[in-house]
């Protein structure tokens, strides 16, 4: 999860073209008819794109309308969020580069980030609820292929969604060139869901969140619903039954965040939904680190995917059992010497 901290302590803590006419005229022929299934599968066709530009103009003006008044709590998100991205760019924060020449690292300093990082749950559970308290877990990640899915609330413009869609497709295929895993985005039938949603409309998504994942937890929908303001972005990702391996995955990212934020949001929360689900304040340079220094993936960040995916590790490792293949496998990658 991205957060937020109060401002006074800055941020501690993602057509067809046409084909020509078969037929030619010639001088004393009649021009052949349209055979009645032709015009009639041609007639429903013209009725289907009817009634989808009917639809999206309808959205399209629910969008307008709630874009032009929206409501005082999604207002307040927009410019503390707004406030914040100004902040934290000002502070030296939110950097870009992938590879920082102030932040060197060595197989000694990636296999200790890779086991705080996917050896590690970022929240403990307690009778009290979730709490930020690390503990360990075995490792998790995909083993199917990862669909990833785009739902966005009424609010979203619907000409502002296909800049939404090209960024997450751009970034799965990424996470695929890192991981060495098929990651990519779809129109439907997806696993990892993303959900971009305003202040109101994320309160009010939690039948949704049970149609996405029957059985989800009830605490996990009220996390998701009253997400507090100091945390911007969250992803959660679950297993079927005891099985290590995910199954399913759904991020929450607001609508409200300026577009550096954004985009943050979408690299750490979506790069997180792999299995890389703790943040540690050792991790440098990397987006797993709550300091927010760093916005985007970093080339850190993709060998600890690299190495999160590699067949020599197999989910529900411990680390006792996956911490020498880490070591290995750190090594290999960075051209050290074992």
């Amino acid at each position: 999860m991205r957060r937020l901290a109060a401002p006074a302590l800055g941020l501690a803590l993602l057509l067809g073209g046409c084909a020509p006419d078969p037929f030619t005229d010639t001088p004393g022929s009649p021009r052949p008819q349209a055979r009645p299934e032709a015009a009639s599968a041609a007639q429903s066709q013209a009725e289907l794109r009817r009634a989808r530009a009917e639809r999206n103009r309808a959205a399209n003006a629910v969008a307008r309308q709630a874009s032009a008044s929206p409501s005082q709590a999604s207002q307040s998100q927009r410019d503390y969020y707004a406030a914040a991205e100004r902040r934290l760019v000002a502070q030296g924060r939110l950097r870009r580069d992938r590879t920082p020449l102030d932040a060197p690292i060595d197989a000694e300093i990636l296999t200790r980030n890779f086991i705080d990082i996917a050896l590690r749950d970022e929240y403990s559970q307690t009778d009290g609820g979730l709490v930020s308290q690390s503990r360990a877990a075995p490792l998790r990640r995909w083993q199917g292929p990862v669909r990833m899915q785009l739902e966005f609330g009424a609010s979203t413009d619907m000409a502002a969604r296909p800049a939404w869609r090209s960024e997450v497709a751009d970034f799965a295929g990424r996470l695929s060139d890192a991981t060495r895993h098929p990651v990519s985005l779809t129109a439907e039938g997806g696993n990892f869901t993303i959900l971009v949603l305003t202040e109101d409309e994320r309160r009010a998504i939690g039948p949704r969140l049970a149609q996405l994942v029957p059985g989800i937890p009830a605490q996990d929908v009220s996390i998701m619903t009253d997400l507090p303001a100091a945390i911007s972005c969250a992803v959660f990702a679950y297993s079927q039954g005891a099985a290590a391996d995910y199954a399913r995955a759904v991020a929450v990212i607001r609508a409200e965040l300026p577009p550096l934020l954004r985009t943050s949001c979408i690299h750490e929360e979506l790069a997180q939904g792999m299995g890389l689900a703790n943040d540690s304040p050792g991790a440098r340079p990397s987006i797993f680190n709550d300091d927010e220094e760093f916005a985007l993936l970093t080339r850190h960040d993709e060998l600890l995917l690299r190495i999160l995916y590699d067949p020599r590790l197999r989910p529900g490792m411990s680390e006792a059992e996956a911490a020498p293949i880490v070591r290995r496998i750190a090594t290999e990658l960075l051209g050290e010497n074992a």
